[in-house]
């Protein structure tokens, strides 16, 4: 009866409003927190350009003489031509600084402009495969460590005595990414491919095969989006980390899914209005603040329910152990 009696009076689980409504004060009182996502926006956008356009133009080339020669209609073969040189003409090598898993939110690494106030940024080529290698490797790993930065940053702000050394912050958000990386190869590469065979013998086995794969995605979305909080709130390393956001998720699953859900449409919708403007007006120096500000405010509203979070199962779990009967000898 006892146990009954206990077990219905636990706590209830964080609330989504209140985390965000802590995460958004604690940033609009700390507005410095929105430095480095408002700097690699500016930079993106007011900033020089590093293009591949001449780099890839020989392979476009030999792309159309190939496709000539399969027997493709020369009306696809001139709209692919448009929208690949299109792009290329477009693509910011630069935006590689906004990593994934970890990294500093970015509105214009989407945009990628090609106009703005100034007129036309002055634009770099990179003219070989080596530098293209050369700059892919050191955007990437700074685009991880100015990552680990901001989250340790905003981090700190919810858990002040979080801020660790910024070496082994560094340390375990590369080794994160890295992580990450790997088992997007060794795990999405075969998907992929399996995607495709399936596809080719029968449509339906293939709309099938991915409408599973997303009921699955849609399980393991909370516990990867949890997945790092642990070396910027409590100074883990990463698999423990790891180990944490999976044992976090299993007991607070629903709750835990309504909030990612949350934060995915909030970041997302507004998204949209902060890429209204213009890129050559002033106008887009609002959408980037807006934008460098809600994200930094979501990521500070996603520790603070992780911090809570992890407080209520600890609550709960010392709750159920002072009330369950010890066995008598």
């Amino acid at each position: 009866m006892n146990l009954k009696n206990e077990t219905q009076t636990l706590p209830p689980p964080p609330g989504i409003i209140g985390s965000l409504k802590v995460g958004f004060d604690m940033v609009a009182s700390h507005i410095t927190a929105i430095t480095l996502p408002l700097a690699l926006d500016l930079l993106l956008w007011l900033g020089p350009h590093i293009s591949l356009n001449q780099l890839i133009q020989p392979v476009l080339a030999q792309f159309q003489s190939f496709a000539s020669g399969t027997g493709i209609s020369a009306s696809d073969i001139k709209n692919a031509m448009n929208m690949y040189t299109q792009f290329f003409q477009q693509f910011n090598l630069l935006g590689i600084l906004r990593t994934f898993p970890i990294g500093v939110p970015s509105l214009m690494s989407g945009e990628m402009p090609l106009s703005t106030p100034f007129g036309t940024p002055r634009i770099y080529q990179v003219d070989s495969l080596g530098h293209l290698f050369g700059l892919l490797f050191l955007l990437t790993i700074v685009g991880w460590v100015f990552g680990g930065l901001y989250f340790r940053w905003i981090a700190s702000l919810i858990v002040p005595d979080s801020f660790a050394v910024i070496g082994k912050t560094i340390l375990q958000t590369i080794l994160y990414s890295l992580l990450w990386f790997l088992l997007a190869w060794m795990i999405g590469v075969p998907i992929g491919l399996l995607l495709y065979v399936l596809f080719a013998i029968n449509s339906l086995v293939g709309e099938g095969a991915l409408l599973l794969l997303a009921f699955l995605s849609m399980w393991l979305i909370v516990p990867i989006f949890f997945s790092s909080f642990g070396i910027y709130l409590h100074k883990q390393n990463v698999f423990i980390s790891l180990f944490s956001s999976f044992q976090i998720t299993r007991f607070a699953l629903p709750n835990s899914s309504l909030f990612v859900l949350t934060m995915f449409l909030i970041g997302v919708g507004l998204n949209f209005l902060w890429a209204i403007p213009d890129n050559v007006s002033w106008l887009t120096l609002v959408g980037i603040l807006g934008h460098a500000f809600i994200m930094t405010a979501l990521l500070a509203s996603s520790f603070v329910y992780y911090r809570d979070t992890t407080a209520w199962l600890q609550s709960v779990f010392e709750k159920l152990r002072a009330t369950t009967p010890t066995p008598q000898a």
